[in-house]
């Protein structure tokens, strides 16, 4: 059932902001915009995830997990239809980008059901896995969809697409269907192959306790998936504004793909030497990748894309492992804190284990969702550089 859930989620971030930066780079926008179109999906999806966070364990995996699935279905087909109208009003894509903020919501449902199901001591491993395997989505979708708006999927439904200068027909719309009977399997899929655990029950009263403890570690995961999810969605356009001559689309999906493997390779690293520690040296990288960046921009000079790569992938990888470890180490202290706190009240093993899992859940939800603000931070920030 975990499997599955896992797969459902890398199915739905598809539809998160890889496909709007991949349509974006071809309409007729202005820098400013097409940066405000990618980012808004992070504003959306972080503001959802706050309820989000507290569903699975009041309706369910199973029954949230087809209904968030489903919904999902309605962006792309929108998307689609809006890309083939080039009048579409820019106010139309605002909305759809919000819309799409629903696919990053999941994962914050999707972490807290994953923590039913592993022990402590495999955490880290099982957040890691399912984390990574969640973000390759975006690595996908930049890896797919500059290679399905050429290829005429959906001419049985009147979908030409627009001829090119060197002879090759390319359809927008494509890059967004494509996902949609994807989405469909998986809503199917969900419904037949999950199960909804009655264990795992608890109203937002039992799980309001965690919010007293969320700050500190919040602002962590803030710098390690934040940074992660807006490097995923500005980095290709970024790069096009800075470095316009290089065809970043064929080499976008690197960055992505490299962070979502490294956050498995996190969550498992983290339950052997400590989530604090592999955290802490984690930080130390990120920060002098951060530093070097900034030497690789085109200033006074034109800049040097190979050395701009090379840094912006080792930001992907210290993004996905900081947030493996972070999230191994939020797992532990959580179910320590709680295991603590109902013993000093004279609570049983068994209600101090139950009650450690079901807030450990919700705090893993709703630390997601502050993370995931810094997305749009980042991607405004990218804005402003590049303007």
């Amino acid at each position: 059932m975990t499997s599955l859930k896992t797969s459902i989620k890398t199915i739905t971030y598809l539809s998160d902001t890889g496909c709007l930066e991949i349509l974006g780079a071809s309409l007729n926008f202005t820098t400013d915009q097409l940066f405000l179109l990618t980012a808004l999906p992070s504003v959306s999806g972080a503001l959802l995830r706050v309820p989000y966070s507290f569903m699975v364990p009041i309706f369910g995996g199973r029954r949230w997990t087809v209904f968030s699935t489903a919904i999902l279905i309605i962006p792309c087909v929108w998307l689609g239809i809006a890309v083939q109208n080039p009048n579409t009003p820019f106010g139309i894509f605002i909305v759809i980008a919000l819309l799409c903020g629903f696919a990053g919501a999941n994962f914050a449902s999707s972490m807290g059901n994953i923590s039913f199901f592993f022990p402590k001591a495999r955490q880290g491993s099982a957040l890691g896995i399912n984390g990574g395997l969640g973000n390759l989505g975006v690595s996908m979708m930049q890896l797919v969809a500059p290679l399905v708006i050429f290829v005429p999927v959906f001419a049985f439904l009147g979908v030409n697409g627009v001829p090119q200068a060197d002879g090759s027909v390319m359809s927008l719309a494509n890059a967004a269907w494509i996902w949609v009977p994807l989405l469909a399997i998986a809503t199917i899929a969900a419904w037949s192959g999950m199960n909804d655990i009655a264990s795992s029950r608890a109203s937002i009263t039992d799980q309001l306790p965690v919010c007293l403890h969320l700050w500190l570690l919040s602002l962590l995961y803030l710098a390690t998936f934040g940074s992660f999810i807006g490097f995923s969605a500005g980095f290709a356009m970024l790069a096009k504004t800075q470095f316009p001559d290089v065809n970043i689309l064929r080499l976008a999906f690197f960055g992505p793909f490299i962070g979502a493997i490294a956050r498995s390779v996190g969550g498992a690293i983290s339950d052997k030497f400590g989530g604090v520690r592999v955290t802490l040296i984690n930080f130390i990288f990120m920060a002098i990748f951060s530093a070097l960046l900034f030497l690789t921009l085109p200033g006074t000079g034109s800049g040097n894309f190979i050395a701009f790569y090379a840094v912006f992938m080792g930001l992907f990888l210290t993004a996905g492992l900081g947030s493996g470890s972070t999230f191994q180490m939020i797992a532990v202290i959580f179910r320590q804190i709680t295991i603590y706190r109902v013993k000093m009240k004279g609570g049983s093993d068994e209600q101090a284990q139950r009650e450690a899992v079901t807030e450990t859940a919700a705090a893993l939800s709703f630390i997601s969702a502050i993370g995931a603000v810094s997305g749009f931070l980042f991607r405004r920030r990218l804005a402003c550089r590049s303007i």
